[in-house]
């Protein structure tokens, strides 16, 4: 039945693609993927695809524009070694929050990269918790778009007592996603009043909407890049009586001093998936705990290549 199933990776997440490879029972192909001196980005597919149904497993996490070439190369090598279709497994998608024109003289980035990607030859997109919906719909292929709400409500389930929790937004953007979340863990939802000010994008929590008093917060978001509004958040939260706060994020960029921000602050927890690779530094914190998703992906790529619905993946 996966005969034909082939899986390649880039250099983006090797940890996180072998462990879908594990979960597939498929061996990653033999490819070489690697840079010149001279800074340009080499690829070479060592076996044979012809008429085969590829996935290539490469977040566009940092290096962004390293990661970024990799993936595209893989895609035009895999094309002109004639596969017979090229879906590319994206669990963290770079440049996602580039997704609308908020200032004169913007470019739409993720819109960019989208068509990058249907140019080179990609047949289909798997992403997990895209900052924005709407971006499916820049890709003029088909795009299975999976969260990790499923991963993180299981974990919490089985771990936490979920009596007297709430689930809050860092800002009213993300409400959408936190009350997906709050309605898996059957508890009720806050929101962070959160605005943006000056040109640098710092951030200022003015107040929380919903009832926090005496409860277990769990701080709920896509992203978690510099760390800074999530703990700006928790601090808040601490002074308005919360007992404990926890966080989870989906994708953990954790980037200049976010590690630091973490450890000095009230969160007990920081959860966050491996769909991108923490450093060694960052892995070593004891605050910050990494979920599986290579399950997850593995189901996905072996449904797409038998062409049946993810749907069971969302439940």
């Amino acid at each position: 039945m996966y005969s034909k199933l082939k899986i390649f990776t880039g250099n983006a997440n090797k940890e996180l693609a072998s462990e879908v490879a594990k979960f597939a029972g498929i061996p990653i192909g033999d490819a070489d993927v690697f840079k010149f001196s001279n800074d340009n980005s080499f690829v070479k597919i060592n076996e044979n695809v012809r008429g085969a149904d590829t996935f290539i497993i490469q977040p566009t996490c940092y290096p962004v524009n390293d990661s970024l070439m990799e993936l595209l190369i893989m895609i035009d090598a895999l094309k002109r070694a004639s596969a017979q279709r090229i879906n590319c497994v994206i669990p963290y998608f770079g440049y996602a929050r580039s997704d609308k024109k908020d200032q004169p003289g913007v470019p739409i980035t993720a819109k960019l990269v989208a068509d990058l990607l249907t140019t080179a030859g990609a047949h289909r997109i798997v992403a997990m918790d895209l900052h924005a919906d709407q971006i499916q719909g820049f890709f003029n292929i088909p795009v299975d778009h999976l969260d990790a709400i499923p991963t993180f409500a299981r974990y919490f389930k089985s771990t936490f007592d979920l009596s007297d929790v709430v689930v809050v937004s860092p800002d009213t953007g993300g409400t959408a996603r936190a009350r997906k979340f709050a309605k898996r863990l059957n508890c009720s939802l806050a929101i962070g009043d959160k605005r943006r000010t000056g040109n640098d994008g710092n951030a200022e929590i003015l107040n929380i909407i919903g009832d926090v008093e005496g409860k277990t917060a769990i701080l709920f978001d896509d992203i978690i890049d510099t760390g800074g509004s999530l703990t700006k958040m928790a601090e808040l939260l601490s002074k308005k009586g919360v007992k404990k706060v926890y966080a989870a994020c989906a994708h953990g960029i954790l980037a200049g001093k976010a590690v630091e921000r973490i450890e000095n602050s009230p969160i007990e927890k920081l959860f966050i998936t491996n769909s991108i690779p923490l450093s060694a530094e960052k892995a070593s914190c004891e605050k910050i705990e990494q979920l599986s998703i290579a399950e997850m992906l593995a189901l996905s790529i072996k449904k797409i290549h038998i062409e049946e619905s993810l749907s069971v993946l969302f439940r």
